[in-house]
């Protein structure tokens, strides 16, 4: 039923800011909780950030005051921020929307390099 497009991936220099989007299609968007979980080779998916359809929002502790998690329910889009990014934050990003069951995106490289 639901499908998730992400996009804004790429390779910034420590210090400096990307923001992902994923927009989502379908009439559910509004009401569910959506967020974005990271995975880098040899460890498991974690949570990064995600926001409930009442706006409220948990994050990592590794990325508060750095991320930023926000939503667009017109757009049906789901954004994360990201500023003063270090190399540890290197990772597959993906965005899933939660229901009675998971919906995943297909994840976005984001490589934090100099």
């Amino acid at each position: 039923q639901v499908q998730l497009v992400e996009s804004g991936g790429g390779l910034v220099q420590p210090g400096g800011s990307l923001r992902l989007s994923c927009a989502a299609s379908g009439s559910i968007f509004s009401v569910a909780r959506v967020g974005w979980y990271r995975q880098v080779p040899g460890k498991p998916r974690g949570l990064v950030a995600d926001i409930t359809s009442a706006l409220t929002t948990t994050y990592v502790d590794s990325v508060k005051g750095r991320f930023t998690i926000s939503r667009d329910n017109a757009k049906n889009t789901v954004y994360l921020q990201m500023n003063s990014l270090k190399p540890e934050d290197t990772a597959v990003y993906y965005c899933i929307l939660r229901t009675n069951y998971d919906f995943w995106g297909q994840g976005t490289q984001v490589t934090v390099s100099s």
